[in-house]
């Protein structure tokens, strides 16, 4: 979306008397696009009155600086997939307990959710390290790059699952970088053209 179609824009909306604009199913999706995208949303905050008044305050600045630092996307990324992880911890362990102690006797109600404890808070961690790991490299990439793109993801995928396989080895560190940096790549690929 360029200067000429937000200009567009705001003069569809200065012309209705009810002050909205009616958008058909494509200039939405492009419109919710850009105010995803950073560098299209600045394009956007700069054309002359489209979005309150032409200008943005202080605190919204902070406030965006705030969401976009790498610091708070990687301790949101955590919390999330802490508590994914802990949900599917906990259904994975529900469907497929050990009813068998290692004795060979059957468990007891406390020994099965001491079971289900274990699982879960283990898939919790887990989760919350994949995810916060892939969100600080891949944020770090797009900083230093200063680009929004698929070789970002890429990139944080391969470093990622390098460094997670690299407890079982150099050469499982290798297949991790490869599958994670695959699976990352498919990922971005199906999101960019989801949006497109």
């Amino acid at each position: 979306m360029n200067t000429e179609n937000l200009e567009s824009l705001k003069s569809q909306f200065d012309q209705t008397k009810s002050g909205h604009i009616l958008l058909t199913d494509d200039q939405l999706k492009r419109v919710i696009f850009t105010l995803c995208d950073p560098d299209k949303r600045k394009l956007l905050w700069q054309s002359n009155g489209l979005l309150q008044g032409g200008g943005v305050t202080n605190s919204e600045k902070i406030i965006s600086k705030v969401f976009e630092s790498c610091l708070f996307k990687t301790v949101t990324s955590a919390v999330l997939g802490y508590g994914l992880g802990g949900a599917m911890g906990l259904f994975f362990a529900s469907v497929g307990p050990s009813n068998m102690a290692a004795d060979g006797s059957p468990l007891n109600v406390r020994a099965v959710f001491r079971d289900l404890k274990t699982s879960t808070l283990n898939s919790a961690k887990n989760f919350a390290l994949v995810g916060s790991l892939f969100t600080c490299v891949e944020c770090t990439i797009e900083s230093y790059r200063a680009k929004t793109d698929w070789k970002n993801g890429t990139s944080a995928g391969a470093v990622t699952g390098g460094l997670i396989g690299l407890r079982a080895g150099p050469k499982a560190g290798l297949y991790g970088a490869i599958g994670f940096a695959t699976f990352s790549t498919i990922i971005e690929y199906y999101l960019i053209n989801r949006l497109h």
